[in-house]
């Protein structure tokens, strides 16, 4: 069973830190210094288990009263092909819609384009590269 639930970054730091470690550092080469930039004590953190062990994870930064970015979406290697970061990016996407954000931004890289097509996020401007990896920039307007 897969339940995403929304938590304190300070109290899930070992669970958030162990997903991300494995899906960025290890798996995609992310420098850490890169990976881990300061903003996660100010961001909304989510955590989905898969028979309750932890295994996805994102944030969402506030930027400002109407713009959000959803970042450091992480599934494990051995929990995906079963939908659970489309689970997590709508879980995120109903939080933020919760609010008077109007925008909600998305770095994606390139190679998982198409879930954020399906979720209704609209590619904006040129591929790019962070941290070595290939993205577009991606913005999707709430309808309050």
């Amino acid at each position: 069973m897969i339940r995403i639930k929304t938590v304190n970054y300070s109290e899930y730091l070992t669970e958030i830190r162990a997903i991300r470690y494995q899906v960025f550092e290890l798996e995609q080469g992310v420098n850490p210094e890169l990976e881990f930039d300061g903003q996660d004590e100010f961001a909304q953190h989510l955590l989905a288990y898969l028979d309750d062990q932890p295994i996805g994870t994102l944030r969402i930064r506030y930027l400002d009263e109407g713009n959000a970015k959803i970042e450091r979406l992480a599934v494990l290697i051995s929990a995906r092909g079963i939908g659970i970061g489309q689970q997590l990016m709508e879980c995120a996407l109903e939080a933020i819609a919760q609010t008077t954000i109007k925008t909600v931004i998305v770095n994606a890289q390139i190679y998982i384009e198409n879930l954020y097509l399906k979720l209704g996020f609209k590619p904006v401007g040129e591929a790019f590269e962070e941290a070595g990896i290939p993205h577009i920039k991606m913005i999707k307007t709430l309808g309050h």
